[in-house]
């Protein structure tokens, strides 16, 4: 009989939480510097790059890989000849562990986490509760997954009940272009084939806890359907093009990962869930010794890149801008801003919104500004803000073309790509939008030399800031004429990859 403490558990979850916010799995890293040296699309390569560089910092500095650290699950493996020597229930073990991981002082990390979701929709303020599951098994150890779910590539979540005879490729091949670029590619797929419709969901999630290991795969040759469908799925949607961030390229996936489960013969329940470039989970087991010991990977196994700046990069000074000066910029452009920018995200335009139907004045103006969609970290130490990076653009088009036409906003700054409705306003009025790197949050914040709360500091993480920037990179992706280059970038790429028959190898 095993014997497990309570503070055992609680310590573990804790420090794997930690760990997980600033290193990346080593197999991911390989993955993405494969796809780095491979890619030929050069703002999909700088995209690429900016992920490796911010990889490494946090690693170097113990910050978050990416602002939005998540909505935690913990996956438990229960053998039948533990005894717990606790007070608390495992859930409330594996809480406490949540909650003094994203407590933790020395490297504070963002509570997400909303009590009352369709209602009052009020921060838990310590990302409590995270959603746990449990299998109980022979044996006498505690096998422990952890894994931290940003909401952008949660959001983007695909189930279907097919029909038995229907294609899970084509269905698959239809759901991720749909997807966006809110996921934050190059990343992983999960799919879930089988069971009931919670079960799909369960296969889905848990398959994205495995190695990156296609290339292997592809050696060695596939030895069951599930196999089968992981190679022909990681040829097929590579060849979409849709690349890194949405920009068109060679590698929106890095591998497909692939679990099934006996089914009802009247069903096929197939689900899909992405993991983005902020990849982050561990793996542990507790065996009554004492608390888990994870081993950070080297900084040797990280490449040395260099961003390498092109002819289209220009510098531009926020605080003299004007409308003329953007209707120069080309979608995929690359600018290095300056100068002053506000922040806002859902709840802060929402509130302005309001206040805009009521007849009342903003408590900021926003005539010829720029305003960045993110929910910063708190900083720590000397830092003016912690990792900054964008929030997905598209849950701001419901108040793009209210904002750009009562407040005189110039230009919007986000991640991935903007809908119909956002692009249409952005042409009428002349606006800009452009495009800051997911999963590059902590090298974002290097460009923030000062952060102030200028509105809406109830809102905490999510009130509206004034930031003063020294060249903060960013793409031109939409212009003044409504060109989305997340339109534009994928279409081009996909037909390079068709005519050149590119064999994907990375």
């Amino acid at each position: 009989m095993t014997v497990i403490k309570q503070e055992d558990l609680i310590e573990s979850v804790a420090g794997a939480l930690q760990f997980i916010s600033y290193y990346h799995p080593t197999d991911f890293i390989k993955a993405m510097d494969a796809a780095y040296q491979r890619e030929q699309n050069p703002a999909a390569k700088d995209a690429i790059a900016q992920i490796l560089i911010n990889s490494r910092m946090c690693a170097m500095g113990h910050r978050p890989i990416c602002q939005d650290t998540g909505i935690v699950t913990v996956f438990l493996t229960v053998g039948m000849n533990v005894q717990w020597q606790a007070d608390m229930s495992v859930t409330d073990m594996c809480n406490e562990g949540i909650r003094r991981a994203y407590l933790n002082p020395d490297n504070v990390l963002r509570a997400s986490i909303l009590a009352d979701p369709d209602g009052a929709r009020k921060n838990t303020g310590d990302n409590t509760p995270g959603v746990i599951h449990y299998d109980i098994v022979s044996g006498d150890t505690v096998e422990v997954h952890v894994a931290a779910k940003g909401g952008g590539s949660e959001a983007k979540s695909k189930f279907t009940m097919l029909n038995p005879s229907d294609s899970v490729v084509d269905w698959v091949l239809g759901q991720v272009p749909l997807m966006g670029a809110g996921w934050c590619p190059p990343g992983m797929l999960g799919i879930g084939i089988g069971g009931t419709a919670e079960k799909a969901m369960m296969l889905a999630k848990e398959a994205l806890l495995e190695p990156i290991d296609i290339q292997d795969l592809k050696i060695r040759g596939a030895s069951n359907r599930a196999e089968e469908l992981r190679l022909e799925l990681y040829d097929k949607v590579n060849r979409l093009g849709i690349g890194a961030q949405g920009l068109g390229g060679l590698t929106t996936v890095m591998d497909v990962k692939i679990k099934d489960y006996p089914s009802h013969a009247a069903n096929k329940a197939v689900a899909i869930i992405p993991n983005c470039a902020a990849t982050r989970h561990t793996h542990f087991t507790l065996d009554g010794s004492g608390a888990a010991t994870l081993t950070p990977p080297s900084l040797e196994d990280w490449p040395e890149i260099t961003r390498e700046v092109g002819s289209n990069v220009k510098r531009v000074d926020l605080n003299t801008v004007t409308r003329d000066e953007v209707k120069t910029w080309k979608p995929g452009d690359t600018l290095l801003l300056n100068g002053k920018m506000l922040t806002g995200r859902d709840a802060a335009h929402k509130k302005m919104i309001d206040l805009i139907d009521r007849g009342e004045e903003l408590p900021v103006s926003m005539e010829g500004r720029f305003i960045y969609y993110v929910g910063p970290v708190d900083p720590i130490g000397t830092e003016v803000v912690g990792p900054a990076g964008p929030t997905t653009a598209t849950r701001m088009d419901k108040f793009t073309r209210t904002m750009l036409e009562k407040t005189g906003l110039l230009g919007m700054i986000g991640k991935a790509e903007r809908g119909p409705t956002a692009i249409e306003a952005i042409r009428d009025y002349e606006s800009v939008y452009l495009m800051a790197v997911g999963g590059a949050a902590y090298l974002v914040a290097q460009a923030i030399k000062g952060a102030e709360v200028v509105a809406f500091p109830e809102l905490g993480m999510e009130a509206i800031y004034e930031f003063d920037l020294e060249d903060m990179p960013v793409t031109v992706a939409v212009d003044y004429k409504g060109t989305s280059i997340h339109k534009t970038g994928p279409e081009l790429w996909s037909k390079k990859i068709s005519q050149q028959e590119v064999e994907f190898t990375i």
